[in-house]
């Protein structure tokens, strides 16, 4: 396991351990902000963990609707900006993409714990006319059950720090695609599908996403986005997750712990029909 560069750093604490105190080195998650601007102008600055940040932009785009495909983005690199020593802005050039810049600038103002960013009804996610996740896709449960640990075992800077959230890719025989952190759960799941996207494996029909925290509205939303039939998670949804799951036709999972987990929305994806 790799630790992404400027992902933790390095602090000093004071260790208190039944009753002895003593001075240690502690691995911290990163928290930096970073800025993406389409065609010269800013459109959004998020808070996230510093690393694949390429892939974070690309990921945003696609899951909040302003571009569709690969194809649409002419040009992306990270830029130092002017005063600065970091690499922490992203520019993009998109094409053949209709956009208003000032509106797109007002609506898109993301913080590691929001992710919906101004679309917080189904009714936006309806009118953006997204596809129907993939009905012939299954998984079987034993294979759900083993995703967990094989998450857990793949987080490296969790490993290091204990405060990241993960997203990671499996195929349906559990084989692990793709997997990435960040401090911000959508950030991570942005980050997945971005690499996706400049992979060019969008849309994910085959595919099951494992997030590490709850299975949210914002969530649902970009799994849609990218064409995924399964979301899973190892806590709790939210209502209103489960109700845009249940609509759009998504199968969303949670408290996938152990050998037990809860089928909120699409079971015919994972649960036997014979029973």
């Amino acid at each position: 396991m790799q630790t992404p560069a400027r992902s933790l750093e390095l602090t000093q604490v004071t260790e208190w351990n039944d009753g002895v105190a003593q001075p240690v080195q502690d691995a911290l998650a990163a928290e930096e902000p970073l800025e993406i601007r389409l065609n010269g102008a800013p459109l959004t600055v998020t808070m996230r963990t510093p690393g694949n940040d390429l892939e974070l932009a690309a990921g945003f785009l696609l899951t909040e609707g302003i571009i569709e495909e690969r194809e649409q983005i002419a040009s992306i690199r990270l830029t130092v900006p002017e005063g600065t020593v970091k690499s922490n802005r992203v520019d993009m050039e998109l094409k053949d993409t209709e956009f208003d810049s000032e509106t797109m600038q007002r609506n898109f103002f993301a913080a590691s714990s929001c992710g919906i960013c101004g679309k917080a009804t189904i009714e936006a996610i309806r009118n953006r006319n997204l596809a129907a996740p993939n009905r012939e896709f299954r998984v079987a449960p034993e294979v759900l059950t083993a995703m967990p640990e094989r998450l857990r075992a793949e987080q490296a800077v969790f490993e290091r720090t204990g405060g990241l959230h993960a997203a990671a890719l499996f195929d349906a025989t559990g084989e692990l695609i793709a997997l990435r952190e960040d401090i911000g759960r959508h950030n991570a799941v942005d980050k997945l599908i971005g690499w996706a996207l400049m992979e060019n494996r969008v849309p994910l029909r085959e595919s099951v996403l494992m997030v590490s925290g709850r299975g949210g509205f914002e969530i649902i939303q970009k799994a849609l986005a990218g064409g995924i039939p399964v979301v899973a998670s190892v806590s709790a949804p939210s209502s209103l997750g489960v109700k845009l799951a249940r609509e759009l036709g998504l199968t969303l999972i949670g408290f996938l712990r152990g050998k037990r987990f809860v089928v909120y929305a699409g079971d015919f994806r994972c649960i036997p029909q014979n029973r």
